[in-house]
C-alpha cells in the first residue's frame, strides 16, 4: 500500500522514529476503513465543504501525530515544512488551526496528513458512563437536514442499537480507536497545540534525515 510519507520513510529506515511513523500510519488507516464501513452502510456524512468544526479549533496533538504531521509536510509540501520548521505558519489566525484555510471549498490544507481527531470528528461513536456505544450527529449539522431524514433525526445522544436500526452499522468508538494509537507513542498522556509542538518535530525529522543521509552504509 503506498504511504503518504515515503520520501520520508525512505531515509530514515532503522531508526525510532521510522517505526513510529509506521505505525501511527498504521493506526490512521484502521481509522479509515472502519469509518469507509460506516459510510457505506450509513450513507450518512458531513455536508460537503463545511468545515464548522475547524472554525475556532486548533487540534492537540500526541508526540506520534505530531511527527506524522511533520513527515507529511516534509514529503508533501516541503516549501511549508520550510517555514514551519522557522515557527512560520500558512494560516496564522489566533484561536484556529494554521493550516485551515477559509476561502477554501474544502478548507484543510493538510487533510491527509491531519490529526486523529480531525479523522474521528462527525464520523464516530463515543462511550457512555456504563461504557455502552452511543452516538451524537455533529452539533453544527443542519438540524433542518436531520429532519429530513428517513427516519428523521434530532441533535441528541443515540444509543448504538437505535443507531443500528437507523443506519444498520454503528460508527467507530473514538475512545477505542484512540487507546489503539496511545499504545506506541512515547508520551502518551501528554499532548500539545499543533504550533507549540510541530516546529520542534519538523526540525527534528530534518535532522534525523540529514544525519542517515550522512552516515556511512558500511
Amino acid at each position: 500500500m503506498n504511504s503518504e510519507i515515503t520520501p520520508v520513510l525512505e531515509r530514515i529506515k532503522g531508526t525510532e522514529e521510522y517505526d513510529i511513523l509506521v505505525e501511527t500510519e498504521s493506526a490512521y488507516r484502521r481509522i479509515e476503513t472502519a469509518q469507509q464501513e460506516w459510510y457505506s452502510k450509513s450513507n450518512f456524512r458531513c455536508p460537503e465543504g463545511c468545515g464548522c468544526c475547524c472554525e475556532h479549533f486548533e487540534p492537540d496533538l500526541l508526540e506520534n501525530e505530531a511527527l506524522y504531521m511533520a513527515a507529511w509536510l516534509i514529503s508533501n509540501k516541503p516549501e511549508w515544512a520550510e517555514q514551519v520548521a522557522d515557527g512560520k505558519f500558512p494560516f496564522m489566525a489566533k484561536g484556529r488551526c494554521p493550516f485551515f484555510d477559509p476561502d477554501s471549498k474544502y478548507h484543510c490544507t493538510i487533510y491527509n496528513g491531519r490529526a486523529s481527531i480531525c479523522r474521528l470528528f462527525g464520523a464516530s461513536g463515543s462511550r457512555d458512563k456504563f461504557g455502552n456505544g452511543v452516538w451524537k450527529p455533529c452539533k453544527f449539522y443542519p438540524a433542518d437536514v436531520l429532519a429530513k431524514h428517513n427516519p428523521p433525526l434530532a441533535h441528541r445522544q443515540y444509543s448504538a442499537e437505535e443507531i443500528k436500526k437507523v443506519f444498520g452499522a454503528f460508527p467507530p468508538v473514538m475512545s477505542d480507536l484512540m487507546e489503539q494509537e496511545e499504545t506506541f507513542t512515547p508520551d502518551d498522556d501528554v499532548t500539545r497545540l499543533v504550533r507549540d509542538v510541530l516546529p520542534e518535530r519538523v526540525r527534528h525529522l530534518m535532522w534525523i534525515m540529514e544525519l542517515e543521509e550522512g552516515r556511512d552504509p558500511r
